[in-house]
């Protein structure tokens, strides 16, 4: 049932899963895998908290002094109920829920930031006394496509050569518009580190008044402190107490404003905590991200994900997008090797073996029903896909009950595993299934080897559409952007996306060969 209360300026809303009347008790519900006993003391209080407003609420709307809070832990595996209860008053549960509102002054402040902001963008000047031949066009035509009405006109795809400062002129544009838009925050996509760097160089020369809050976000393997230990607290020392000095860090990283990979590394450093999670935290809080395509456009890419969950208005912009076809490609294909597996099942668990060996005689039945060194699959091989997805299964089982195991190669194949999975759910004929063989075969001689099983996309345009649909605008950019139908037709742009191409400020005359 829907429940809403406020408190000062703040309107907190929500749902209750369950209500008895007659009990008076309100319930929340919380499914999990495996022994709820194990489930941690950090995640059980904050299920206690939300359960505790939700009975704020419910004695507020319906004038009563005493509540029965319950929280249900429901296994999915088992269907078994494990239940936990209290009786609170209206006057305890009213101070709880105050003291939580209290600590949203991050909302006030977040409030200033954002008309401080907006203020600044509509003064912001161009930083040089003079554009270079067509970068005043590429300007214009971004900031004016922030405008537009129609979703398929917010799409831009700009051909200019190097040099006449792509970089600037598109954020400039960008930034510009973001007051008048409502414009969120900007989405600055690359493929490549030099990208990054000139993005940031622009976007220091554009921030002289230090009111954009720029954050640079780099793959997790390049911000890990602590290669070596596994991703949780109890291995690694800024993953324990992580959200006990988060507060702190945010908002120490809000005050810089410029968080590039040094600066954002130092400040959590400082106050012990990952750089990594803690650039992950700050992507809510940020005005301008600059990062790679993988970020937006992945499978369960982050910058998507929030940017729908949050309802963002988002104006994207991507540098040399002709990269763009192949990355895409790459994203969404997966491919399972056979020498992985083996080495994974001779050091598996015990409980993990009946899966496994499945797995196993079905990736042995592939072999046997196609001999080939290479060869297309008019469809999925469904049996094989079923066992995956039965062994992914068994491993997070395994990873709930035994969660010091969750890590190393058995939580590295898993992942691997799982991402195959997501892709295959979203297999069509923009992909194609394919089986090929390497220099790894069987030890057994007469024996065919097991095959490599690839999932390749071809045609990356059905998988991004619902990008393109989340942004409220969209430009890509690249000295090298021609054909542009294949392009457009390639990535699944709006038909009615607009297309600028910027000329050469050389002549051909003002060329003098030796």
């Amino acid at each position: 049932m829907p429940l809403g209360a406020r408190f000062e300026e703040l309107t907190v809303s929500g749902r209750a899963d369950g209500f008895d009347p007659y009990a008076k008790r309100v319930e929340e519900i919380k499914t999990h895998r495996g022994d709820a006993a194990l489930i941690p003391a950090n995640h059980r209080a904050l299920h206690w908290a939300q359960a505790r407003v939700y009975g704020w609420m419910l004695c507020q709307q319906l004038s009563i002094d005493r509540i029965e809070v319950a929280l249900v832990y429901f296994n999915i595996d088992s269907e078994e109920e494990t239940l936990l209860t209290e009786t609170q008053t209206a006057s305890d549960l009213r101070a709880h829920f105050e003291t939580l509102c209290q600590r949203f002054g991050w909302a006030r402040q977040q409030t200033a930031h954002r008309l401080t902001r907006d203020a600044a963008l509509r003064d912001l000047t161009f930083p040089f006394t003079d554009f270079r031949p067509g970068q005043r066009k590429l300007t214009e035509t971004v900031y004016r496509a922030q405008g537009r009405a129609i979703a398929g006109e917010r799409t831009v795809m700009a051909q200019a050569p190097t040099g006449i400062g792509k970089t600037l002129a598109t954020l400039f544009g960008a930034l510009k518009a973001a007051p008048a838009q409502a414009i969120d925050k900007v989405f600055y996509l690359t493929a490549k580190t030099p990208g990054r760097q000139l993005a940031l160089d622009a976007l220091q020369r554009l921030n002289t008044t230090g009111q954009i809050r720029v954050l640079e976000r780099v793959a997790r393997d390049k911000a890990c402190e602590h290669p070596d230990k596994a991703c949780h607290g109890a291995s690694c020392p800024l993953a324990q107490g992580f959200y006990d000095r988060l507060p702190h860090a945010r908002a120490a990283a809000a005050e810089l404003r410029w968080m590039d990979k040094t600066t954002l590394r130092e400040t959590a450093l400082h106050h012990q905590v990952c750089p990594y999670y803690l650039g992950q935290e700050m992507v809510r809080w940020s005005d301008v991200l600059v990062g790679d395509f993988n970020h937006y456009f992945d499978h369960g890419a982050a910058w998507h994900a929030l940017t729908e969950a949050n309802e963002w208005r988002v104006s994207l912009l991507i540098d040399e997008a002709h990269n763009l076809i192949e990355r895409s490609r790459l994203m969404h294909s997966a491919a399972m090797e056979p020498g992985a597996f083996h080495t994974l099942r001779q050091s598996a668990p015990p409980g993990l073996k009946k899966p496994l060996d499945k797995l196993h005689r079905q990736w042995g039945k592939l072999a046997k029903e196609h001999i080939e060194t290479y060869e297309v699959l008019p469809e999925l091989p469904g049996e094989w896909i079923e066992a995956l997805q039965e062994t992914t299964y068994a491993i997070g089982e395994h990873f709930a009950n035994h969660p010091q195991d969750a890590a190393g190669a058995l939580q590295n194949w898993w992942f691997d595993a799982l991402h195959f999975q997501r892709v295959a759910e979203s297999f069509g004929d923009h992909s194609l299934c394919d089986l090929s063989r390497d220099a790894w075969g069987s030890n057994k001689p007469g024996k065919p080897s097991q095959p490599t099983i690839t999932l390749r996309n071809i045609v990356p345009a059905p998988l991004l559409e619902d990008r393109w649909a989340t942004a409220h605008s969209a430009t890509l950019f690249s000295a090298t952007l021609a054909p542009m139908d294949y392009a457009a037709d390639m990535l699944g742009l709006p038909g009615n996306t607009t297309r600028l191409e910027v000329p050469s400020p050389l002549r051909p005359s003002s060329c003098k060969c030796a």
